[in-house]
């Protein structure tokens, strides 16, 4: 069965917005879980609403709130090391409260050695979660140097590291063009976890579902796919904070999943 999750810091810039209250909200319209960035789940109000609620943690996003200019795509351990720190701590966080998932955003092409750079600090990404128990998974991102999800899963095969994964995201596949009746029978036991948004087919909007050039037809098709290879995993909606009205994004994207899934 596949499960069901929000990524939290989509309602972030709502008027009077707090982690708890978002917590309070994503509850209310049916979550059982959400996703966070690094700096969720750090005060002991925020542990508690989500206990109290019954809110499982399904994934930090490790490379959000990253420190500006620092990147890994470089060999100045100036640039390199306040990245590492940051992505490092957030899988220990991850490990801390129970969450299982991170996964990590890759930047632009910059060199000829842009894709060894990745491959070390990648790999050492998923050797620190592996002694944690934690997942690590690289999300493909159009504008970057693994814009697409085949170019990101050869990179996967390649490093050829036992606890690094994939992270689906079907407003990003759009964008590149990617069918996931294609791509995913492809993937295998790489797949981490599955992002839910829409777009224009050009630009990363995180729209409801079905708000841009997706249809509903796109979205069950979507969850055959997963059912077909047997995906048991989080299926999460990433909606983006500038909105109009995100919740009411998240709202409206989740009573599409549940007519299309219950």
């Amino acid at each position: 069965m596949i499960r069901l999750s929000c990524c939290q810091w989509g309602l972030n810039k709502r008027p009077d917005s707090t982690e708890v209250s978002n917590l309070n909200l994503l509850a209310g319209l049916g979550f059982r879980a959400v996703d966070i960035c690094p700096s969720m789940q750090r005060t002991e109000g925020a542990k508690a609403t989500a206990r109290k609620l019954g809110i499982e943690i399904g994934c930090i996003s490790i490379s959000h709130e990253a420190p500006q200019g620092s990147t890994f795509d470089s060999n100045d351990p100036t640039l390199v090391e306040p990245l590492t720190r940051h992505t490092k701590q957030a899988i220990s966080h991850a490990s801390s409260i129970g969450a299982e998932y991170t996964y990590v955003v890759p930047g632009p092409l910059k060199s000829a050695k842009t894709y060894s750079h990745y491959a070390h600090h990648f790999s050492a990404l998923a050797d620190h979660g592996q002694s944690l128990g934690v997942k690590v998974g690289i999300e493909h991102f159009p504008g970057t140097v693994f814009a697409t999800v085949k170019s990101t899963l050869d990179f996967i095969h390649d490093v050829a590291h036992p606890n690094l994964y994939l992270l689906f995201d079907i407003g990003h596949a759009q964008i590149t063009d990617e069918n996931p009746v294609d791509i995913l029978p492809r993937v295998g036991d790489r797949l981490l976890y599955v992002h839910l948004d829409d777009n224009d087919g050009k630009n990363d909007l995180h729209l409801a579902l079905t708000d841009g050039v997706q249809s509903l037809e796109n979205v069950e098709t979507l969850f055959k796919v997963l059912n077909d290879i047997g995906y048991q995993g989080f299926a999460s909606l990433e909606m983006h904070p500038d909105l109009p009205d995100p919740l009411d994004a998240v709202r409206r994207s989740l009573e599409i999943i549940v007519s299309l899934l219950y």
